[in-house]
């Protein structure tokens, strides 16, 4: 009988403007250069619609989740990087979506206000960036409460060292070191 591997997830959190797509990217270029089977979903596209599910209360992010990611599992994917700014807080009902046995690990990513504002500015811009900076300010101090399994800081470190940090403490760095 041939058993079928955990599903091993990393839930990448963190306010607005810490780099989590682009510390997803870059891990994701890491794990292809060495032949890491794995996904990338961006949890934010996932119950984006109007009006918002989520404010009464249906569970359409959880619901698209747990479709697309067993679309993944069926073709041998067992690895994915989840990105969210407020996943490190719902680990327990999103790796519930994912199904079956998962292994989580919740990154909170770190920075702080000015280098957040200094990125949304390259983003947004009027009034969007004033009430992304002040959101991201809000979402830092709420996600700082949280426990998580570890904490990295962005602040003028490389998209590829903040990657290679979190892909080592969540314990992918070991796939690619069995592979040498």
């Amino acid at each position: 009988m041939i058993s079928t591997p955990p599903t091993e997830v990393i839930f990448i959190g963190g306010r607005s403007g810490v780099g989590k797509s682009t510390v997803a990217s870059e891990a994701s270029r890491i794990l292809a250069a060495h032949g890491i089977w794995h996904a990338v979903i961006e949890g934010d596209n996932l119950d984006q619609a109007y009006p918002e599910p989520w404010r009464d209360g249906i569970a359409l992010a959880e619901h698209n989740l747990a479709a697309m990611w067993s679309a993944y599992r069926v073709l041998g994917y067992h690895r994915l990087l989840f990105t969210n700014t407020v996943s490190i807080t719902q680990v327990a009902v999103l790796s519930a979506a994912l199904g079956g046995e998962v292994r989580a690990r919740s990154v909170l990513l770190t920075s702080t206000d000015a280098t957040a504002a200094d990125r949304l500015s390259r983003r947004e811009w009027g009034t969007s960036l004033d009430e992304h900076i002040a959101r991201s300010g809000r979402a830092a101090a709420q996600l700082d409460a949280h426990t998580v399994d570890v904490r990295i800081a962005t602040d003028g470190r490389t998209p590829d060292k903040i990657a290679r940090d979190m892909l080592g403490a969540a314990g992918w760095l070991a796939a690619i070191d069995d592979r040498k």
